[in-house]
C-alpha cells in the first residue's frame, strides 16, 4: 500500500458537556497539527499516490472553515462534543467528498482510503481512517 501525507494546522476554541471532560467543560482552546494520509494499492499513471499540491490545497480549505473559530458557535455542531476524534472524522469525510467531486484530480479516483490525524500535543493525538 502506498501513501502520501500532507499537513496543515488548526486553532479552535470549544467546550465539552459531561463530567468525563472535567475542566474541559469550560471554554478552552486547542491547536492541532492536522495530517491527512491518502492511500492506494498501486501508483497512478504518473507514478504518484495523489497530487501533493492539490491534496495540500484541499486540506487547507477544509481546515480553514474551522480555523480561529469557537466551534460552540457553529450551527452544525450544536449540542455536539467536538472532540479531537470527532473533528478528525469531520475533516476526513470532507476530504472524501472532495476526492469524489474530482477536486484532487482524476488520478485521485484510484485512492482507496484517507486517514486524518489531529495531533493535540507531542504526546497525544487521535485519528480517523475511512475508505474512499
Amino acid at each position: 500500500m502506498f501513501s502520501v501525507t500532507v499537513r496543515e494546522h488548526l486553532m479552535i476554541a470549544h467546550s465539552f458537556r459531561g463530567e468525563v471532560f472535567g475542566p474541559a467543560q469550560r471554554l478552552h482552546g486547542a491547536t492541532y497539527l492536522v495530517d491527512a494520509t491518502f492511500r492506494r494499492p498501486e501508483l497512478d499513471a504518473d507514478n504518484i499516490v495523489v497530487d501533493i499540491g492539490l491534496a495540500t490545497k484541499e486540506l487547507g480549505e477544509v481546515v480553514a472553515r474551522f480555523n480561529y473559530r469557537n466551534l460552540d458557535d457553529a450551527d452544525e455542531f450544536t449540542g455536539v462534543n467536538t472532540s479531537t476524534e470527532f473533528l478528525a472524522k469531520v475533516i476526513a469525510d470532507r476530504l472524501a467528498d472532495r476526492v469524489h467531486a474530482g477536486a484532487l484530480g482524476e488520478g485521485a479516483r484510484g485512492l482507496t482510503g484517507v486517514t486524518v490525524t489531529l495531533h493535540e500535543s507531542h504526546i497525544a493525538w487521535a485519528s480517523y481512517e475511512r475508505a474512499l
